[in-house]
């Protein structure tokens, strides 16, 4: 089962449970790009949209914008052209995020993604092929997870179970990011790390949301019942009892492409 397959599934528990809870970091995402210089003309486009949740916010502020979203998983697009339905200015496109249709090259006026890019075999290259899609004076709007969200709470605990049962990842690409941007024409004007608070009313709710309806969906159906059933108990004996509150560390950067404007102030 591939990632997309696993996203498949996992879309309705996703739109359901993580959506809300995830509410905060996309608003601090389209705010990044709602700013009180005009953005140039073209389409605002959000690469790894999952169900669009940042539609909403984008056509609040950009009503005669076209917005596009990419995914591509085909449960996800499902999902997020029900939400576009409502929106004429909006659509959604069924492919992959890292390397983007040369259509969109230097013709954006914004890209925004939220807790996609982690998910992709080559991060790097991919927020590359973002920045190459903004036409001068575009912005760039990109929030993810990093290799280490929290020190406590119930993404640190997963991660810490699982490390018994696969390979670490290699985080590593995330240092390259900056410096990627900025050989490639953008202007990185923040890099921070945005925390808000996510509340699980119990252990067993959040290990289920983050086992059937998150990224660990297609490794869980791959591994099979009773290897979810292992990983349950550990994490249920080691997590607190009664509901569950804890304040994740996402990363987020903000860029720009130059335009001749900027240019022509220089001293």
């Amino acid at each position: 089962m591939t990632l997309a397959d696993g996203w498949d599934e996992a879309t309705d528990g996703y739109e359901t449970y993580y959506v809300p809870r995830f509410a905060p970091w996309v608003a601090t995402a389209v705010r990044a790009v709602v700013t009180t210089e005009t953005l140039p003309e073209g389409p605002v486009l959000v690469p790894c949209c999952g169900t669009f949740p940042e539609l909403d916010a984008l056509t609040e502020h950009f009503p005669d914008r076209e917005i596009v979203g990419i995914d591509l998983s085909a449960g996800m697009v499902r999902r997020a052209r029900e939400r576009a339905a409502h929106h004429p200015k909006a659509s959604v496109v069924q492919g992959d995020a890292t390397t983007l249709d040369p259509r969109w090259s230097g013709r954006c006026a914004a890209v925004v993604s939220v807790f996609g890019l982690q998910q992709l075999p080559e991060p790097e290259l991919a927020i590359r092929s973002w920045a190459a899609a903004l036409r001068p004076g575009g912005r760039l709007s990109v929030v993810f997870w990093p290799g280490t969200t929290e020190t406590d709470g119930p993404f640190a605990l997963i991660a810490d179970i699982l490390l018994n049962h696969r390979p670490a990842g290699d985080s590593s690409w995330e240092r390259r990011l900056v410096p990627s941007l900025a050989a490639h024409g953008v202007v990185v004007e923040r890099d921070d790390q945005p925390r808000h608070l996510i509340t699980h009313p119990d252990a067993a709710t959040s290990f289920e949301a983050h086992i059937r309806s998150g990224p660990l969906r297609a490794f869980a159906d791959t591994r099979g019942d009773e290897f979810v059933r292992r990983l349950r108990e550990e994490f249920l004996r080691r997590a607190p009892a009664g509901p569950w509150h804890h304040h994740p560390r996402a990363r987020h950067i903000v860029g720009r492409r130059p335009s001749a404007m900027d240019r022509e102030r220089r001293p």
